[in-house]
């Protein structure tokens, strides 16, 4: 897939860019408030980050440019890429996150190539009759001489009670004697049972993204529309944040950190099987 949902959301927004004045002591830009609301791309999104562009976007920054990467033009950056406006972010949490991704002695990036990032695109469907709303994940994989968006996964509302594996002593099993009925008894599994998963060993894990694919081929899922594009990013070593786009009058507006999170050990397993529907 060389062009899925997701690539088709980002080129269709538009560019628009602002100029701003400059950048003042420590790092803050002083502009007209429109600043903020320039960060029209996703990938804009990613050089502002970095600090890899210009503060009014015109000039890209590389490897040996005496600003790329530069700490204030950085700072700057950083205090107009949240939502400042519904995410209830709080000055500390955001002051705390600043401080580690631009330590003098490890400073962090972001990596549009790297893993630890994808997106989540909610789309409508139609199946059997009823409008229906999917959840897909997205990632970039490497292709050829180049990267293409795939989709990794799917939460899909029908689905979610598709298999209900008993456990315990409500599970059905299959005899350790069954061989030598040549497993005659399969018929509790396939025909008398409800539930054959029941039959299936501790480690099964229904592939929802097949059946949904399959479904899809056989003409009983028709695609509609794109409804919402988010981005999730666990880049930053303890903390996830999430980019939306907001489009609404103002200057905060544009692809902004709608969410950010301090992550405990084992909190990112936790938060990235939520964001799967894995939960």
């Amino acid at each position: 897939m060389r062009i899925t949902l997701i690539t088709i959301a980002i080129l269709i927004a538009s560019i628009s860019i602002v100029s701003a004045q400059g950048i003042g002591s420590g790092g803050t830009i002083k502009d007209d408030g429109r600043f903020a609301a320039s960060t029209k791309q996703l990938n804009q999104f990613f050089r502002r980050f970095n600090a890899e562009e210009s503060i009014d976007g015109n000039t890209r920054f590389y490897p040996g440019d005496s600003l790329y990467h530069n700490s204030s033009l950085r700072k700057g950056f950083l205090q107009v890429l949240f939502d400042n406006q519904t995410s209830g972010i709080t000055p500390a949490l955001k002051s705390q996150f600043a401080e580690q991704v631009m330590s003098e002695i490890y400073p962090q990036y972001l990596s549009f190539h790297r893993e630890g990032w994808f997106a989540e695109v909610k789309t409508e469907f139609f199946f059997q009759g009823k409008r229906e709303t999917a959840n897909l994940i997205l990632k970039i994989q490497p292709q050829g001489l180049g990267y293409e968006w795939v989709i990794d996964a799917v939460d899909f509302g029908p689905f979610r009670n598709l298999f209900d594996k008993p456990v315990g002593d409500e599970k059905d099993f299959l005899h350790p004697l069954s061989h030598e009925l040549g497993f005659m008894n399969l018929r509790r599994a396939f025909q008398d049972s409800e539930l054959p998963e029941a039959f299936t060993g501790s480690s099964f894990s229904p592939d929802y993204l097949s059946i949904f694919l399959y479904e899809m081929k056989k003409g009983n899922l028709r695609f509609d529309t794109v409804s919402d594009v988010r981005f999730h990013f666990f880049q930053i070593e303890g903390w996830y944040f999430e980019v939306s786009q907001f489009n609404r009058p103002g200057f905060n507006t544009g692809w902004l950190i709608s969410s950010l999170v301090k992550l405990n050990p084992g909190d990112k397993e936790t938060l990235q099987k939520f964001i799967y529907g894995q939960n």
